[in-house]
Order: C-alpha cells, then sequence, then structure tokens
C-alpha cells in the first residue's frame, strides 16, 4: 500500500471519486479470499481504510519500517492543529512522533513491522497458512454495490 489520500476537491468529486472509491470499498468488504497488505509508504486516510486494512477483516497487515500510518500527511496535521506556527519544526517533531508503522502497531493496524528483504518470505507463509480459508456468511442472494 502506497496511498497518500484521496484528493478532495470538485473536479475529483465530478471524475466519480466517490463513486469509484465506494465500489473498490465494496470489493474489499466482500472479498473472501485472502487478503495481505504491506504498507511501503504512505498510508493516510480513508485512501488507506479502503485497502484491505485491519477494519476490513484484512487477513495479515504488515508495514515497512520507513511507512507511515497515519490519519493525514504530518504537513497539513501540523498546519490544523498548530494554526500555521513553527510548521516546519513542528511537522519534524510530529513526524518522529507519529508518522512510524509503531503507533499502527501498539493500537493493532498493523501485525507486524517486516524487513522489506523478508516480504516475500513472509507473504508466501501467510498464503500457505490461509490456503484453506473459509469465510461464512449468511446466505443472500446477491450483494447491493454501490452504483
Amino acid at each position: 500500500v502506497d496511498v497518500p489520500g484521496f484528493l478532495p476537491g470538485t473536479v475529483q468529486e465530478h471524475g466519480g471519486i466517490i463513486r469509484n472509491g465506494a465500489k473498490l470499498l465494496y470489493a474489499y468488504a466482500e472479498a473472501t479470499v485472502p487478503k495481505l497488505t504491506v504498507i511501503t509508504r504512505k498510508a493516510y486516510g480513508g485512501a488507506y481504510d479502503v485497502m484491505s486494512s485491519k477494519h476490513l477483516k484484512g487477513d495479515y497487515n504488515y508495514a515497512w519500517p520507513s511507512a507511515e500510518v497515519a490519519v493525514m500527511g504530518a504537513k497539513g496535521a501540523v498546519e490544523i492543529i498548530f494554526r500555521g506556527k513553527n510548521v516546519e519544526e513542528k511537522t519534524t517533531e510530529y513526524t518522529d512522533r507519529f508518522a512510524n508503522p509503531m503507533v499502527a502497531a501498539q493500537r493493532g493496524f498493523v501485525d507486524d513491522i517486516i524487513d522489506p528483504a523478508t516480504t516475500r518470505q513472509r507473504l508466501c507463509e501467510d498464503l500457505e497458512l490461509l490456503r484453506t480459508k473459509k469465510v461464512e456468511r449468511p446466505w443472500r442472494k446477491h450483494g447491493n454495490i454501490p452504483l
């Protein structure tokens, strides 16, 4: 996962970002296949949530040590929180404190912080464990995909 977030604006809204984002969210939420996620760089806000996070019942979620998991980017958050005062200094402080995978791991949003060199081996092991995954859901004739 490397999603800096959804770019809000009227151009994106007219382009169908809400409709297409809802379809992506529905697809991940309804998927019964093994869901593995590796956060390689940025995982911000709703865009991160939609990409098979723990909130959507992802089976295994990992992050590289360089990953950033947050509601929004450090600079944007600092500009809102501190109202534009000492932005550079506070951005560095905020980045060190919050824009790392440790906070997400402590809260259970990430299962483990893994070395990039071991990513392939870890995912293969997880796929082997999830080979017989079965998801029991109540019967229904069809889903209600957002169009």
